[in-house]
């Protein structure tokens, strides 16, 4: 007797009776003076007008299994040794969640600075949940994200108090959601808070639409991307979709008049890319990247089992086209502009046992 296979869905999913944990979103310390929240690449790296990369991971953090995020950062480290100049990445971009479980600065040194000690480029971040969540048992008082703030948002570059690594110096991101001007996209990170699926407050969202607008000025020289920590769509048995988040971004879309041409998020430890169809025909990709060294991986519900449901209008003409799951990875994104537009390719590399990279998964969407 042969045993068919497990399906997997190829859509979307909701997980049902999950219960509204909105209280544990907190408020967000203004930014000071650094409206409206930009900071430029050319400060950091030099890439060329036409063509660079740069590396994409989410949820690196942990402590019970370090050798994952550990085999993550020397990965990245050897992608970028390994390539010519014009394909060498020029800085990672982190899509959240760099400590787990609370945003406790103590936590730093052995999930971030020692496992990307060699990493040679800059480091770049929007926050995770559990950056952002604060540890109630601390002895010691702290704010939400004042961890993460000292690491990448700091008012001037310069030695991080609570670092014994005295090379990587402080970033001076403007913000903890804020703009990145590169000269090929425009990559908008937002922060989405504590709360399982994602809470973003009145202050941010009237933000995030004026950048929109602001970079839908700029296409067709720039591409624009929004990167996010909570994803929107997924397949996946821990989480399920955030309906929170879809309902935000598309009353931004329909407001602002302006979709992004690509959104990245983490959250979920797997990888997923999904395309959604909109009625005029165009597609919007929403790639899931949190397999960045966390212990927990997170594998794709199969069809049929009661505790998930694809059936919500938020989900229609929404098809998951590839994910690799139970394996650590990295993203490398290129952007290129070309005679018909901007080009920008991906590559999703897995940790194996040999120690070399896998590549899983690659696309490519002229914008």
């Amino acid at each position: 007797m042969t045993t068919q296979p497990t399906k997997k869905y190829d859509r979307p999913i909701i997980k049902l009776n999950q219960p509204d944990d909105n209280y544990k979103a907190l408020i967000l310390q203004p930014a000071i003076d650094n409206y409206p929240y930009h900071l430029n690449l050319e400060k950091f790296a030099e890439v060329s007008p036409d063509k660079f990369s740069f590396q994409m991971v989410g949820d690196t953090g942990g402590i019970r299994y370090p050798e994952g995020q550990q085999k993550i950062a020397r990965q990245l480290i050897q992608q970028i040794a390994g390539s010519d100049a014009l394909e060498k990445p020029a800085f990672l971009y982190h899509l959240g969640d760099v400590v787990y479980h609370y945003g406790e600065a103590e936590q730093y040194e052995q999930q971030f600075f020692k496992p990307y000690k060699d990493y040679p480029g800059p480091i770049f971040a929007i926050a995770g949940n559990h950056d952002s969540d604060v540890n109630p048992t601390n002895p010691v008082p702290y704010h939400s994200l004042d961890a993460f703030k000292a690491v990448f948002c700091d008012t001037e570059s310069r030695h991080i108090p609570f670092a014994e690594d005295v090379n990587r110096k402080s970033m001076t991101q403007p913000n903890v959601y804020w703009t990145f001007d590169t000269p090929l996209a425009t990559i908008i990170g937002l922060h989405s808070n504590v709360p399982k699926y994602g809470f973003i407050g009145e202050d941010q969202r009237k933000w995030f639409i004026k950048e929109l607008i602001a970079a839908g000025k700029e296409r067709p020289d720039k591409a624009i991307i929004v990167t996010i920590h909570h994803a929107p769509y997924t397949a996946d048995e821990n989480h399920g979709s955030s309906l929170a988040m879809i309902t935000f971004l598309e009353d931004a879309f329909k407001e602002s008049g302006v979709r992004p041409d690509i959104i990245f998020s983490g959250h979920v430890h797997n990888y997923q890319r999904f395309h959604k169809t909109y009625p005029d025909g165009k597609i919007l990709p929403f790639v899931v990247c949190g397999a960045g060294g966390f212990d927990e991986l997170h594998s794709i519900v199969n069809v049929g089992d009661s505790n998930y449901s694809p059936n919500n209008p938020l989900l229609d003409n929404v098809h998951l086209e590839n994910y690799c799951i139970m394996k650590h990875g990295f993203l490398k994104i290129t952007l290129e502009r070309t005679t018909t537009g901007i080009n920008l390719s991906g590559e999703y590399s897995i940790v194996d046992n040999l120690k070399e990279i896998d590549v899983k998964d690659t696309f490519s969407y002229t914008l």
